[in-house]
């Protein structure tokens, strides 16, 4: 199971949380929650140099749907996503 995310950027929260010094500890946090899924990042990227809409993505891979769901479960007891804007697309190996 891979998620494409794709990062329009942070929210005016997400930006006080950097003003404020307490960016990194929240993206510890939803690190950890992945890693406790059994998820691996398999590669993220800077694209606002190519792109005005997109700040970046990412490509994340899960053992399973239930390990995806239990991963955005603890991100949505974070409130993760008041301090981002992303889109995701779920799929799965072809071949």
């Amino acid at each position: 199971m891979y998620v494409l995310v794709l990062s329009q950027g942070l929210t005016e929260a997400g930006s006080q949380l950097i003003q404020q010094g307490q960016a990194q500890e929240a993206i510890k946090k939803a690190y950890a929650s992945r890693d406790q899924a059994g998820g691996k990042a398999i590669i993220d990227c800077d694209s606002r140099w190519s792109s005005q809409q997109w700040m970046g993505f990412s490509v994340e891979e899960y053992p399973s749907v239930e390990a995806l769901q239990e991963h955005m479960k603890r991100l949505k007891e974070m409130n993760w996503w008041r301090y981002v804007e992303n889109t995701t697309i779920l799929g799965t190996a072809q071949g």
